[in-house]
C-alpha cells in the first residue's frame, strides 16, 4: 500500500481542474527544487537544485498523461581523472496517471504505472527515471580524458610528455641487481 503524496511536496500537482472531461488540459511551467538522492553514486542533481519544469497535464480516458520536459544541472567527478564534472541535463518525460477505479487501474500491476491519489498527481518517480536514465554510467570531463597515471596518481593532463616511472619485473629483479652492481663497478 502507498502513501498519499504530500499535497505541498514541489513535485505533486492537484489535477482537480481537469475534472474527468477528456483533452482538458492544464499547463505547468515552474522551477522547483530537487529531491534528495536524484542521481548515481558520485554524480546527481544537488538537492535542492533548481528543475525547471514545462508539462501539459492532460485529462484522458483512463487518467492523465504528463507530457513535458525536465531541465537539471548534474554535478559529480570525472571517472578518469577525478576532476569536477557538470552537465545541463534536458529529458521528455511522458507517463499516464491511472485514476483511483479505472480499467487501467483495476488491469495492472501496482508497479506497472503510475497512480493518481485523489487528485494528486505526483511527477517524481517519472522525473527521477528520466534524469536517472539520461545520466552517463561513467561520467567525463571531456570525452578524451587521458585520466590519471596509474603510479603516481597525477593526472596525465598535468604531466610532461615524457613522464615515465622505471620499473622493474620482479622475475628479473635479482638480474637488475648484477646489471647495476657491473655498472658500478663492484661485484656482490
Amino acid at each position: 500500500m502507498t502513501t498519499a503524496p504530500d499535497p505541498a511536496a514541489p513535485l505533486v500537482f492537484d489535477t482537480a481542474e481537469l475534472g474527468r472531461s477528456s483533452g482538458t488540459t492544464m499547463h505547468v511551467a515552474l522551477e522547483v527544487p530537487a529531491p534528495a538522492g536524484l542521481g548515481l553514486a558520485g554524480y546527481e542533481v544537488p538537492e535542492s537544485a533548481p528543475l525547471d519544469l514545462d508539462f501539459h497535464l492532460t485529462a484522458v480516458s483512463e487518467g492523465v498523461l504528463a507530457d513535458g520536459t525536465v531541465a537539471a544541472v548534474a554535478e559529480g567527478e570525472c571517472a578518469r581523472c577525478l576532476a569536477p564534472v557538470e552537465d545541463a541535463l534536458n529529458v521528455q518525460v511522458q507517463e499516464l496517471y491511472a485514476y483511483e477505479g479505472s480499467v487501467t487501474d483495476a488491469t495492472t500491476e501496482a508497479d506497472e504505472i503510475l497512480r493518481l491519489s485523489g487528485d494528486l498527481l505526483d511527477l517524481e518517480p517519472a522525473v527521477r527515471d528520466a534524469l536517472v536514465l539520461a545520466m552517463p554510467v561513467t561520467p567525463l570531463c571531456r570525452p578524451d580524458c587521458p585520466g590519471l597515471c596509474a603510479d603516481c596518481g597525477v593526472p596525465w593532463d598535468e604531466l610532461p610528455d615524457d613522464h615515465v616511472h622505471e620499473t622493474v619485473d620482479p622475475r628479473w629483479a635479482g638480474l637488475e641487481k648484477l646489471r647495476l652492481a657491473d655498472t658500478d663497478g663492484e661485484s656482490k
